[in-house]
C-alpha cells in the first residue's frame, strides 16, 4: 500500500509498504478522507514535539475492511473475523470515523475518567503513524459509526467537532446565557454551532471578515471584527456587547485562537463569576493580571481533545450539513498532499478545512 511519510521538515515521500497485520482486537480501515488542521502544519514544518519520519493524519474517516478473528468485546465475540461485532455494533463495510487518542488507562487522570489528558497520551498521526495511508489498523473500540445521511468526507471532521464540543461542555453553558467565542476558525465555528443548539446567544470575534461571515451562518447573533494593533472591542463594539449582556459581560468565553492577547481579552471582558475555556494552544506567554481572576472569581479552564465525543461530533455535523460543508474550502488528491501543506503555510487564500481525498475516496 502507499503511504505519505513526512520524512523531514516540509518534505513528504510516498512509499510502498506492506499492508498492516490485523492484530487481536483491531480492525482494518480503508481510509477515505483526511482533513488537515494547524497541528498537521506544525508537524510538517517540524515545529511540534514529535519525531520524524511520521505518517500524519489524525482527522479521518473510512470503511471497515476486516475485523480480527477471535475478537472479544463486552457484547460478545467475532469468531470468524467477519461480519458484525455485537459489542461495538461494527460490521465489515461500515462507514466509520476514528478516535485517534491513545491512552494508558492506568495513570491517575485515566483512572478518574480524564483519559484525554493521560500522562502518556498519544494520538495517531501526531505521535505515531496515522491516516495518510491507504489502510490502517486501529482498535475496534476507536471506531465510531457514521450516520447514514452523513457523507464520509464530512465525517472526517468528527474529531475537530468533538474538540469543540469538549470545550463547550467544559464551560457548563446554560440556555439563555451569552457566550463570546474568540476565534472563528473551525473549532470556534463548531463551538458556535453547538452553543447555539444549547440555547446560548453567541458573539463571535475574529480578525478575518470571511470567518465572521461564516460565524453568522453557524448561528452567531453578532460578529465583531478585530483590527490587529487596535483596541478590542472598540467603542461601538463595546456598546453592542454591553447591550447583549445587560452591561455585565458574557458569562462564558471560549478562547479558540491560542493568541496570548486573546486570553488577556477574555479575562478582561468576561462577567464576574464567569467561565473561560482555553482551547487554543500556543507555547507563547500571556500577560495575566494576578488580581482579575480572584477579584472576578473566575473559572479558568483548559480543554484538550475530547472524552470520546466523536459520535456526538458526527451527530452535530449530521444535523447541520450545510454549515459542515461550508467549512470545507479546499480539496486535494492524495498525491497532492505536499501542495496542500504549502497552501496552508502560505496563507494566501481563505482556508477553512482542507480535505485530502484518499484513493478509496475516488481521487488518486
Amino acid at each position: 500500500m502507499l503511504s505519505a511519510i513526512t520524512v523531514s521538515k516540509e518534505t513528504i515521500a510516498f512509499r510502498d509498504s506492506p499492508e498492516p497485520i490485523l492484530e487481536p482486537g483491531h480492525a482494518l480501515v480503508r481510509v477515505h478522507s483526511v482533513t488537515l488542521c494547524g497541528t498537521d502544519l506544525h508537524i510538517w514544518e517540524d515545529d511540534y514535539p514529535t519525531e520524524l519520519p511520521l505518517v500524519q493524519g489524525h482527522e479521518f474517516s473510512g470503511i471497515v475492511e476486516a475485523l480480527a478473528p477471535g475478537y472479544t468485546s463486552p457484547g460478545g465475540t467475532n469468531p470468524g473475523g467477519t461480519g458484525k461485532d455485537p459489542g461495538q455494533d461494527i460490521c465489515i463495510g461500515d462507514r466509520v470515523a476514528v478516535n485517534p487518542i491513545i491512552y494508558c488507562g492506568r495513570c491517575r487522570p485515566c483512572l478518574t475518567g480524564r483519559y484525554n489528558v493521560c500522562q502518556n497520551v498519544g494520538c495517531l498521526g501526531c505521535y505515531s503513524d496515522g491516516a495518510l495511508t491507504e489502510l490502517i489498523s486501529v482498535p475496534v473500540e476507536k471506531l465510531c459509526r457514521v450516520p447514514d445521511e452523513l457523507p464520509l468526507d464530512i465525517a472526517a471532521m468528527g474529531e475537530p467537532a468533538s474538540i469543540a464540543m469538549q470545550a463547550v461542555n467544559r464551560g457548563r453553558p446554560e440556555p439563555g446565557e451569552t457566550a463570546l467565542v474568540l476565534g472563528s476558525g473551525p473549532i470556534g465555528l463548531l463551538a458556535t454551532l453547538y452553543l447555539t443548539e444549547l440555547g446560548v446567544t453567541v458573539i463571535c470575534a475574529d480578525t478575518e471578515q470571511h470567518r465572521l461571515d461564516l460565524a453568522v451562518e453557524f448561528g452567531a447573533a453578532d460578529a465583531l471584527l478585530v483590527k490587529p494593533g487596535s483596541d478590542f472591542p472598540d467603542e461601538h463594539q463595546a456598546q453592542r456587547m454591553e447591550s447583549m449582556t445587560d452591561g455585565y459581560g458574557p458569562q462564558l468565553v471560549i478562547e479558540a485562537t491560542g493568541v496570548p492577547s486573546s486570553l488577556e481579552n477574555a479575562i478582561r471582558l468576561v462577567a464576574s463569576a464567569g467561565r473561560i475555556v482555553q482551547v487554543g494552544i500556543s507555547p507563547r506567554q500571556a500577560n495575566v493580571s494576578m488580581k482579575d481572576i480572584p477579584y472576578k472569581e473566575l473559572d479558568l479552564m483548559g480543554s484538550r481533545m475530547s472524552l470520546n465525543l466523536i459520535p456526538d461530533g458526527l451527530a452535530l455535523l449530521s444535523r447541520h450539513p450545510e454549515q459542515a460543508r461550508a467549512l470545507m474550502t479546499h480539496r486535494f488528491a492524495f498525491a497532492e498532499v505536499q501542495k496542500a501543506y504549502r497552501l496552508m503555510q502560505g496563507r494566501t487564500e481563505k482556508i477553512g478545512k482542507i480535505v485530502i481525498e484518499m484513493p478509496a475516496g475516488g481521487l488518486a
